[in-house]
């Protein structure tokens, strides 16, 4: 680094080399940027048009955080969208941090739906609990709208 910096300096003695070579750094730069910013727009710009016009609303900032952080964003996006397109109050946050904690987000949404569609009180709280237990949470809130009839033989 020191023979670069030397190199650099005894390059052009009244300065002006340096400065255009500053502006040519710069300007890779901001170039590099430029592309990085672009990239990150197209991998997540059907997504999130796919949110917008489904009035889910999924910020940019909370999908490129979402990748960052190894959460499945098509996952949430479509679970999210699921959830409010049935009249739900759904979070990203929530969603991601019960991906996070290893549930299955849709089984939950799913659940959520079916619930509010028979009238039963079922939160999103308690949803993620019973699936974080282990438990089919979808089979459940079917059970409850239509319960299974088990027919056992007479034991006499």
């Amino acid at each position: 680094m020191y023979n670069v910096t030397n190199s650099i300096l005894a390059a052009g003695n009244d300065g002006g080399d340096f400065l255009q070579l500053i502006g040519v750094a710069l300007l890779v730069g901001m170039l590099l940027v430029a592309i990085v910013f672009l990239m990150l727009f197209l991998k997540f710009f059907r997504l999130w048009l796919q949110a917008r016009l489904s009035r889910a609303d999924v910020k940019f900032s909370e999908l490129i955080g979402m990748w960052l952080r190894k959460v499945d964003t098509r996952t949430i996006v479509l679970s999210k969208i699921t959830g409010i397109q049935a009249g739900l109050e759904l979070t990203t946050r929530d969603l991601e941090s019960h991906y996070l904690a290893g549930g299955r987000v849709p089984n939950v949404v799913r659940a959520l739906v079916a619930a509010n569609r028979a009238n039963i009180e079922l939160s999103l709280k308690t949803a993620t609990a019973i699936d974080l237990a282990g438990r089919d949470i979808l089979d459940a809130v079917q059970t409850s709208v239509k319960p299974k009839v088990i027919d056992c033989p007479d034991p006499t």
